[in-house]
């Protein structure tokens, strides 16, 4: 058995293991406690796979990202808001994509937002087509040994794996077409054919797509540089290189060949110490914009115009912005046919998109300035220097409008008004990483601080837990004289109900009408559905807090009443 067969079978041996993981453990939902134990195993295993195949890939950087991988999926049993999982799954997807680097030859630490979403693309292409190359190509079946018990159990096992598809789907056609055989089924097995069909699919999606991850990410591919060959095109090809003799008998022909009939005239007449010129060859870990036409770069007059009209844009609202940020509350008050509702509402997403916007924008530039002359990049980096601090500017009226908007005067927080202050928080650390690398020439450093900056930003938004700062600050502001939403309040995730419920005697009758039908729902719900699977943290301490109050279930007609699930309204 030869090293890439061993390699092959050991990636499969990992994938079936998983793929049992995965079918017993992600088919409960919500996903919570079973995440992490299926990303740990997933984690355990890729490293294990690394450290016998390819040990150079286990760097620093590698088992960091590691690390923020299991960190992540125990988020999943940690927190229940929906924007934090959408995140967490977000960052999952990213980290494994750029476990692929290795593979492309690209240091990790120096890589740049191209590579990631090369390695995306190519990690993807991985998990869904690499299993096919993984059973015909990489494992050469003839060569596992299969004497005496093992030959028996490998041909059973390649008899079941061919005869239990063709069993499911008669077995499933005998079922539909008589009702006392599907009795019968049932009663024999006691088991659902739905039931084993999924399990036969969920087993099936993890077990394939495990194998083609692990497979591009473990095996040995030819893929460092596009257009080079990294082999010989077969041993006998290598060993014929490498044969000294045959070596010296080919250079002496050459030599002979190259007296009597010089390849071209024009090369005698060059001196001998002429340096040749190589051509340079294309690689993923260096990609420079030598690779596109002259037409499709940027010389110091494009950057000028380009740069410089976005400056005078952003220049012309900064100095409408100014007597807002410096005036205060009183001055936007005081301004006639000025409504604070339209000034809050109408700018902060827009804003907040402009300074998304930004980024790319001056990271695309960058790429593509011409590297004709010193004058050049330095225009680039006084404008760009220029356009951040007008950006901070206006990142501050968004901020401004925020305040306005959920504070004493204002309307209440929400996640929608939450998030995209996180948002735009990470986006000012961004800005200054950016100026702290790729405005002083060192562009390969700027993607990795800026992944790493985002997994401390949603990390601390996990810490903060936004469900109950919001249910907080709004409980705040109602006793500041505001309105409170209840019906909105007491909808939010699990995370965000304990703090409601240690305010529930501060809240008006009506609202504890509301609070308290949205409690005993919960309640309900969490009894009946007691998976340890779906295991959450913070759903456990609303349990006990819930459990504790359990008179807030009897008091409006227990679980079984029809009242928990009628339309919210208010007395």
């Amino acid at each position: 058995m030869n090293t890439r067969t061993r390699t092959g079978f050991e990636v499969l041996q990992f994938a079936l293991v998983l793929g049992l993981l995965g079918d017993i453990l992600l088919r409960a939902t919500p996903w919570g406690l079973n995440v992490l134990l299926f990303n740990t195993a997933f984690a355990a295993g890729m490293i294990t796979l690394l450290y016998r195949r390819a040990p150079e890939i286990l760097t620093k950087q590698t088992m960091a990202l590691f690390g923020a991988l299991v960190f992540f999926a125990a988020m999943f049993a940690w927190r229940d808001a929906t924007e934090l999982l959408v995140a967490d799954t977000f960052a999952i997807i990213t980290i494994l994509s750029i476990l692929f680097l290795p593979k492309l030859q690209v240091t990790t630490q120096l890589a740049g937002v191209f590579h990631y979403v090369i390695a995306f693309f190519w990690s993807a292409l991985n998990a869904f087509f690499a299993p096919v190359a993984l059973l015909i190509s990489d494992i050469e079946w003839k060569s596992l040994q299969r004497a005496g018990w093992s030959r028996h159990l490998f041909a059973v096992l390649r008899a079941v794996i061919i005869v239990t598809p063709i069993l499911l789907i008669f077995g499933a056609l005998f079922i539909a077409a008589d009702a006392a055989y599907e009795g019968w089924v049932q009663r024999v097995f006691n088991i659902k054919p739905e039931t084993v069909l999924t399990h036969v699919l969920l087993f099936s999606f993890f077990s394939w797509m495990s194998a083609g991850y692990l497979r591009g990410a473990v095996t040995k591919q030819d893929i460092v540089e596009m257009g080079t060959q990294t082999a010989p095109e077969n041993e006998a090809a290598a060993e014929t290189v490498l044969d000294p003799s045959t070596a010296l008998n080919h250079l002496s022909i050459l030599e002979h060949i190259n007296i009597s009939d010089p390849p071209n005239a024009s090369e005698e007449a060059k001196p001998a110490d002429t340096p040749v010129a190589e051509k340079k060859k294309f690689a993923w870990s260096d990609l420079e914009n030598s690779v596109l036409p002259a037409a499709f770069t940027l010389g110091t007059v494009e950057v000028g115009v380009i740069i410089g009209l976005m400056n005078l844009l952003f220049l012309s609202f900064v100095l409408v912005q100014l007597p807002y940020l410096f005036g205060g509350m009183d001055l936007v008050q005081s301004t006639p046919d000025f409504k604070l509702a339209e000034y809050a509402r109408r700018g902060f997403g827009e804003l907040v998109t402009v300074s998304a916007l930004v980024l790319p924008i001056l990271l695309a530039t960058h790429w593509l300035l011409r590297k004709e002359s010193r004058t050049t990049e330095w225009l680039f980096r006084i404008f760009a220097g220029i356009q951040i601090a007008l950006l901070f500017v206006i990142m501050a009226s968004a901020v401004q409008r925020l305040v306005l908007l959920t504070g004493n005067l204002g309307y209440g927080l929400t996640t929608i008004r939450l998030y995209p202050l996180i948002f735009m928080s990470w986006l000012a650390i961004v800005f200054i990483w950016f100026g702290a690398t790729v405005l002083r020439g060192y562009r390969n450093y700027f993607a990795w601080g800026a992944l790493w900056s985002a997994f401390l930003i949603l990390g601390a938004t996990h810490v903060l837990n936004p469900d109950a700062f919001i249910v907080k600050t709004n409980l705040r502001l109602m006793q500041e004289g505001r309105m409170f939403d209840a019906v909105y309040n007491s909808n939010l995730s699990d995370d965000g109900l304990p703090a409601l419920m240690e305010s529930f005697t501060n809240l008006d009758p009506s609202d504890q009408k509301v609070v308290a039908r949205q409690i005993a729902r919960r309640y309900c719900e969490m009894r009946t559905d007691d998976d340890l699977r779906s295991w959450k943290f913070d759903s456990a301490v609303l349990w006990q807090k819930i459990d504790s109050n359990r008179e807030l279930v009897n008091e409006i007609g227990g679980c079984d009443s029809g009242f928990l699930y009628s339309p919210v309204y208010r007395d």
